[in-house]
């Protein structure tokens, strides 16, 4: 048997983060995680100052690529609009490995099946022992499935499907697009140069929206590589895309019962307006770290619910400009 004090199913930003601040404090802790690191990791990649602020590094200290952006192409319609914002592109691939690395802690790859508590402590596949349990391992985390799920339940109608891929193109456009409310899409569809010639392309939207509508991501997927055809940002690439589903922050009361925690996408966290979890993750880490070394209860209010502030107010900008 494997004894550790803490024990974080999940290596992404927020397991790796709490096992970071952990280590600060000279606590006990491992990781867990059902893949071996780098791994590729679905994801358009946006982080903001305030990331890099909560990680204790600055843009000249992340060993990887960073693209900046000070604008972002918003298209609505055929409507556009440049918005400035003060975002970087990482590839979760080198960002992700970077921050397991930097925890400084054991990882052991292993797909976590049976969760049990004996007395004060938790075993997971009778391989594995610990005070306090924190599951930090995405929408399908064992420890959510284990002891949240009946108390946690997750809103059907905020969990969002996507289709994306990331690959290395001689992109001839370096600048960040997104387009809204197109052809009915309960959501948005994105295009984002990174470092290393390559990006990142996706589409996300509510599920439950689509399917009342008789419609599918499928369907907008296919409509949205029609339109990097015809605007020559992608042109004559045949597409490998893939899928994932997480979900948009609602409430999250229910974050903790005795000595065990979830984090990041197993609470469901993502931005209620870009649907955006790097940010998000990484902070809730921290809160989950700061809790289990003094003591206290792990509380995820503060937690951005939001990536821009400007978000609402572009969009009532340009449904003013169409609509005049």
């Amino acid at each position: 048997m494997i004894n550790s004090k803490v024990i974080i199913v999940g290596g992404g930003p927020a397991g790796s983060t709490c096992a970071w601040k952990l280590r600060q404090k000279g606590i006990d802790c491992l990781i867990l995680d059902k893949k071996p690191f780098p791994k590729p990791k679905l994801c358009a990649g946006w982080i903001t100052p305030g990331v890099l602020d909560d990680l204790a590094i600055t843009q000249d200290q992340y060993p990887h690529g960073l693209t900046k952006f000070n604008k972002f192409q918003v298209h609505i319609f055929n409507k556009e609009l440049k918005i400035k914002v003060h975002q970087y592109a990482i590839r979760r691939y080198e960002f992700d490995d970077w921050l397991l690395k930097r925890s400084g802690v054991t990882v052991y790859t292993h797909d976590v099946k049976k969760i049990i508590q004996d007395g004060p402590n938790y075993i997971l596949d009778d391989r594995f022992r610990c005070q306090y349990l924190v599951g930090a391992g995405g929408t399908h985390c064992p420890v959510y499935r284990t002891f949240f799920r009946p108390v946690n339940p997750r809103a059907k109608n905020l969990m969002v499907v996507t289709l994306e891929e990331e690959f290395q193109y001689d992109y001839q456009d370096g600048n960040c697009h997104l387009w809204f409310l197109q052809n009915k899409l309960p959501g948005y569809t994105w295009y984002v140069p990174k470092s290393k010639g390559y990006l990142n392309v996706g589409i996300g939207g509510y599920f439950e929206k689509l399917k009342s509508n008789g419609d599918n991501i499928k369907n907008h997927w296919l409509l949205f590589i029609q339109e990097l055809e015809r605007l020559s940002l992608v042109k004559n690439y045949q597409f490998n895309e893939k899928g994932y589903t997480y979900y948009i922050r609602n409430g999250v009361e229910n974050v903790q019962i005795d000595n065990v925690f979830i984090i990041g996408d197993a609470v469901g966290l993502a931005t209620q307006d870009m649907g955006e979890g790097i940010g998000p993750a990484v902070e809730s880490g921290i809160l989950a770290a700061e809790a289990i070394i003094s003591g206290t209860s792990l509380d995820l209010k503060s937690v951005r619910k939001y990536s821009f502030p400007w978000y609402l107010t572009a969009l009532r900008l340009l449904a003013s400009r169409l609509f005049s």
